[in-house]
């Protein structure tokens, strides 16, 4: 049984495309007995996980800010509900009872919490599965931008081993349960 951290939007305006990835998610996860780790939203990708995690008897954590504990943005029915003073101590409790990622389509909320674990592990801060589920191809212009930086030498070629990327929700689970830690490379040279 695993934690899995799923960081997705907030939004009810994105096209159904992307609720029906979030409800294969929460299926495969529950499906599977794993747990899902979020940020406690009932609107959005993070509210259809939820119920859809309950529907088929999963267990639900959700890890939310204490300024954002208020009804009608929290989901309500979590097994277990984690609220941290404030942003930073909800993605660090988020970090520290996850045992692999997953970024769903979001916004810049979801972009910078999957940014900050790519760089965390780049660094060796941890070494845990990385995974974008790329639904509908919404995240092929990142990859083909973190591909950019592999070319001008803003990142080593190596780091594309940091985070896996896949368009089903079962090979993003099934990379989590079969993710075999690695050494990390040193990002800097030391110069002697």
């Amino acid at each position: 049984m695993k934690n899995i951290c799923v960081y997705c939007s907030s939004s009810n305006l994105i096209d159904p495309v992307f609720f029906q990835a979030a409800k294969q998610l929460a299926v495969t996860i529950a499906s599977k007995q794993h747990r899902l780790v979020f940020g406690v939203g009932c609107v959005g990708l993070m509210g259809e996980l939820a119920r859809t995690m309950h529907d088929f008897g999963g267990h639900v954590t959700g890890v939310i800010p204490h300024r954002l504990n208020v009804p009608g943005i929290c989901y309500e029915n979590c097994d277990e509900l984690i609220v941290t003073k404030d942003m930073r101590k909800r993605k660090h409790k988020m970090d520290e009872v996850s045992d692999g990622f997953i970024a769903l389509p979001g916004g810049f909320g979801t972009l910078e919490e999957i940014s900050e674990m790519i760089t965390g592990k780049q660094l060796g801060f941890h070494n845990k599965p990385l995974v974008f589920l790329n639904t509908n191809n919404f995240y092929s212009p990142l990859i083909d931008f973190f591909e950019q930086m592999y070319a001008y030498n803003f990142a080593k070629p190596e780091s594309r081993s940091l985070y896996f990327v896949s368009d089903k929700p079962e090979a993003c689970i099934e990379y989590i349960e079969k993710f075999i830690p690695e050494e990390i490379s040193e990002k800097y040279e030391r110069k002697v």
